[in-house]
């Protein structure tokens, strides 16, 4: 396990490989559909939102509001990243991003984004809301909750001891992919052998 607190250096980022378990603590954004579309449509992020050697979680989770007007979050698991895929690239690029959080992988735009700029993909749990949601210590803002409604917002947390393991490193390498090839090549070998049978 390694102990990693943002904002993260570049230096940090390229000491990672994939299969590496990290720990996070500092701070993170959630980010969906909504705010990706919008950053790739060319919209600007508020200025309390530092995404430079920040981290985005692709997560739409629970929040619930205390009766103080704060918020908790009570559920943050990650959602399925693929469907940011054709706008990771421009937000890495043009965000200084260093680490995305999410499940089920990206795909080559995001790999060679990840290469480019010093970023890697963080793979999640699904299934895992609520161990997730321990780990937020404090939700400390929401941004665009007016705009796009809770889920789809960016929420600001706290965290301390978040784990996930990186499945996209800062060097090309891709462990979504070569699981995929793999199981090509083994789908193939079936498929050849049951074709001699016959």
């Amino acid at each position: 396990m390694k102990n990693l607190t943002i904002p993260l250096s570049k230096e940090t980022i390229l000491s990672l490989k994939v299969g590496d378990l990290v720990s996070l603590t500092g701070t993170i954004y959630t980010g969906r559909d909504a705010v990706h579309k919008y950053l790739h449509e060319g919209g600007t992020l508020p200025p309390e939102v530092k995404f430079k050697d920040g981290v985005l979680y692709h997560c739409g989770p629970v929040i619930m509001t205390e009766a103080d007007g704060s918020y908790r979050c009570s559920a943050a698991g990650p959602t399925t990243s693929i469907r940011e895929e054709p706008y990771e690239y421009q937000v890495i690029r043009d965000s200084g991003l260093r680490a995305v959080i999410g499940k089920g992988g990206m795909g080559e735009k995001t790999v060679a984004a990840c290469k480019e700029f010093g970023c890697v993909y963080l793979h999640a749990i699904g299934g895992a809301a609520q161990v997730y949601a321990e780990a937020v210590k404090k939700v400390s803002g929401v941004y665009f909750k007016d705009q796009f409604g809770s889920p789809e917002a960016i929420w600001e947390f706290q965290v301390e001891g978040f784990v996930a393991t990186v499945t996209i490193d800062a060097h090309g390498n891709s462990l979504h992919r070569d699981i995929e090839a793999k199981s090509t090549q083994a789908l193939a070998d079936i498929e050849a052998a049951q074709a001699r049978q016959h």
